[in-house]
């Protein structure tokens, strides 16, 4: 059985080698990236996924801070292979900065209390979905990506150099661009290990 969707499941990697020529242009880069957020599913219909995207001189300074934020924490005699992993980032097109909207969350906590525990992991969950629909509609384009977690680590910066609203909590960071290397192989688990089928 063939199924388009699996196709492209598989074709969504993580790309560390990253360009800046991207194979669409910036406003058909943003628009995938919002209509991707936008049909990712959440409990309750939520929708508190999200989304600051950097492009150029703006990704390049995100990156900059967030190699500021490390050499704070890294040993000055280790920081070489920090550093060269964040100029991979900084060397795409861009970034995208996921965030979860706590007032949201808040909201619903408030409205639904008998499931007020359940609504901060649910939004994990949708925010999660959320990475993964933006990541596979990349991978779609021909645009290579990877996930990367630098919060809280940047959490303050990117406030100070965005004015993200103090609701949104930063939970993933997304560097894409131009695909400069190919993809290795993807190992996989044994079928055995994961999956159990009954009836």
């Amino acid at each position: 059985m063939s199924s388009q969707a699996i196709s492209l499941y598989k074709k969504r990697r993580s790309q560390y080698a990253l360009g800046k020529n991207l194979p669409i242009s910036q406003n058909d880069t943003t628009h995938l990236i919002k209509q991707a957020v936008r049909e990712a599913p959440s409990a309750f219909n939520a929708q508190s996924s999200r989304a600051v995207i950097l492009f150029g001189a703006e990704n390049q300074k995100f990156w900059g801070r967030a190699k500021d934020e490390l050499r704070k924490i890294v040993p000055a005699d280790a920081f070489a292979g920090t550093e060269k992993k964040i100029d991979s980032f900084a060397a795409g097109a861009g970034t995208v900065l996921f965030f979860i909207d706590t007032d949201v969350v808040k909201g619903l906590q408030e409205q639904f209390a008998l499931y007020a525990d359940n609504f901060p992991i649910w939004a994990e969950q949708s925010n999660g979905m959320a990475q993964f629909a933006v990541w596979t509609a990349l991978a779609d384009a021909d645009i290579g990506a990877s996930l990367q977690h630098y919060n809280p680590l940047v959490d303050e910066t990117v406030r100070e150099a965005w004015g993200v609203p103090a609701s949104w909590t930063l939970r993933a960071q997304m560097p894409f661009g131009s695909n400069e290397a190919a993809f290795g192989e993807k190992a996989y688990v044994e079928d055995d290990a994961r999956f159990k089928v009954f009836g």
